[in-house]
């Protein structure tokens, strides 16, 4: 009688830990320098608005680049903890404590950019608002998405 294993290795832990990281990078490049880079002008609330009123599909693209980003980060830190299990109980927890806590931050931060489009939404209850006024807020939001955006990769990088 023969018995088979269905241990995966942790060459396979590796190879699947290389592919969240490249969909953690590419999302994350795709969504913060080519969405948001087109559709943020530094200093101009109004460019701004105008920006990503005009091309709000593509906003709400980059919102789901994040999302699939944070989806890749919650599954590199099970394959953290499971790849460096067996050297170090403490350090693969700690590994996937980190990815987790980027991964909540940058969920968290994403709040920022909806409200970008809530601001931009044009709803009744917003007419109280000026034109510059809400243009302004939502430059606002997404510059505090810039700050919560690199405090997130702190984490990245531990």
């Amino acid at each position: 009688m023969s018995t088979t294993s269905t241990t995966t290795s942790p060459n396979t832990y590796a190879r699947i830990a290389a592919l969240l990281y490249l969909t953690i990078i590419g999302a994350g490049i795709a969504a913060q320098f080519f969405v948001r880079g087109s559709l943020i002008v530094p200093g101009d609330a109004a460019a701004t608005a105008q920006a990503i009123t005009a091309s709000e599909s593509l906003f709400r693209l980059g919102i789901a680049g994040d999302l699939v980003m944070i989806a890749a980060d919650i599954a590199l830190a099970l394959v953290f903890y499971i790849l460096f299990r067996p050297v170090s109980h403490a350090l693969s927890l700690l590994a996937a404590f980190f990815r987790l806590v980027q991964a909540a931050i940058l969920g968290i931060n994403l709040l920022n950019l909806l409200q970008v489009l809530k601001l931009l939404g044009g709803a009744d209850y917003l007419a109280v608002f000026g034109a510059d006024q809400l243009a302004a807020q939502a430059l606002f939001y997404a510059e505090a998405h810039g700050m919560g955006y690199s405090l997130g990769l702190v984490f990245f990088g531990l």
